[in-house]
């Protein structure tokens, strides 16, 4: 397994991650269990997580459950030392944690601690902050995304008091990085500005969604990344399990993320199913696993640090480490950059 650096830190993470927000609804404790000890007997040594989590789907009930599921694992099996994990800070809109209460230096001492006592850790090796307080264009907001009315002066010093507080983190040896998610390429570099003018931790990834089918992050963000050291940790690589081919021809299998949360999170189009197609066009024709061209894709991209997949059965966490040892030819690279030109923002 591939090994790459968060940032400038000195934390090597595996080029695959494995994803959690399953752990809780569609899986049990046991299978979560198990699926840990596949990725890391993998070779995998980096885990995502967040306090929001399972979402398939998310309610009250469940907020928590994923780390509660982690921290059993630490119990158990007392292997904390032998991956890095990374959580998430929830935050404006998020009503399931602090009733959507943004992010700020008052928030997040006391989100750490829930975090910490459910994990059943005394430290975080990632700790992301989920959603911009501002908001966001992920999630197909890029349609309508108007940021006309932030507030700039509001946002860099919410981002300082933040900054301070996590450096008080880092000093009582609480987290050990910084990391977002669904962020833009101004707010990466605000985070980045803030972080050289006060000496507090510097952003070291950001977790955007990124796949075949969604490629909102080839342009600003490649850019931002390359030049400012911030890496991607991609979510979402199999645009939620569209680019398996398993929904295609309208089947929706029982249990399913379709079967659970209807459309996908906007990314069911007719639209969407004509690209699925034109991929798995092309992994049919060189003899390719669709799931192993997709992950191994991801994985060649000049910006990225992780790829985060998540898997409901060991079937599926079989074929995602295998994209490992994949290898992607010229030819099928070129035929993945026309079939994109040929089928751009799908959803």
């Amino acid at each position: 397994m591939k090994m790459k650096t968060l940032g400038r830190t000195d934390i090597k993470v595996s080029e695959l991650c494995l994803g959690s927000m399953t752990w809780g609804t569609q899986n049990t404790t046991e299978e979560g269990f198990e699926q840990i000890e596949r990725a890391l007997d993998a070779g995998i040594n980096f885990i995502d997580t967040a306090e929001m989590y399972p979402t398939t789907p998310i309610s009250a009930e469940t907020v928590g459950r994923t780390e509660q599921i982690i921290g059993l694992w630490h119990e158990d099996r007392g292997r904390r030392q032998d991956y890095v994990l990374a959580t998430k800070h929830s935050g404006e809109g998020m009503k399931h944690c602090r009733e959507g209460a943004p992010i700020t230096a008052e928030t997040i001492p006391l989100a750490i601690d829930d975090s910490l006592r459910r994990l059943q850790t005394d430290y975080i090796d990632l700790y992301q902050f989920h959603w911009p307080n501002r908001g966001s264009y992920m999630f197909r907001k890029n349609w309508t995304f108007d940021p006309s009315g932030q507030d700039r002066a509001a946002t860099v010093q919410n981002m300082e008091d933040c900054l301070g507080a996590l450096q008080r983190e880092v000093d009582r040896g609480r987290i050990r990085a910084f990391g977002l998610s669904n962020e833009s390429a101004w707010g990466t570099t605000q985070w980045v500005e803030a972080a050289s003018r006060t000496g507090c931790p510097r952003v070291a990834t950001v977790q955007n969604e990124y796949s075949l089918m969604c490629r909102l992050y080839d342009t600003d963000m490649a850019e931002m990344s390359v030049n400012e050291d911030v890496g991607l940790l991609a979510f979402s690589p199999l645009a939620a399990g569209l680019l398996t081919g398993k929904y295609q021809g309208g089947k929706v299998p029982g249990g399913s993320r379709m079967d659970i949360n209807g459309d996908l999170g906007g990314r069911k189009t007719d639209r969407a199913f004509a690209a699925v197609d034109a991929y798995l066009d092309i992994a049919q024709r060189h003899g390719l696993d669709p799931v192993q061209m997709a992950l191994a894709w991801c994985c060649t991209r000049p910006f990225m640090t992780s790829v985060i997949f998540g898997a409901t059965t060991m079937d599926q966490l079989e074929r995602a480490l295998g994209s490992a040892d994949v290898a992607l030819s010229d030819e099928v690279m070129s035929e993945i950059d026309l079939a994109h030109r040929a089928h751009p923002m799908p959803y």
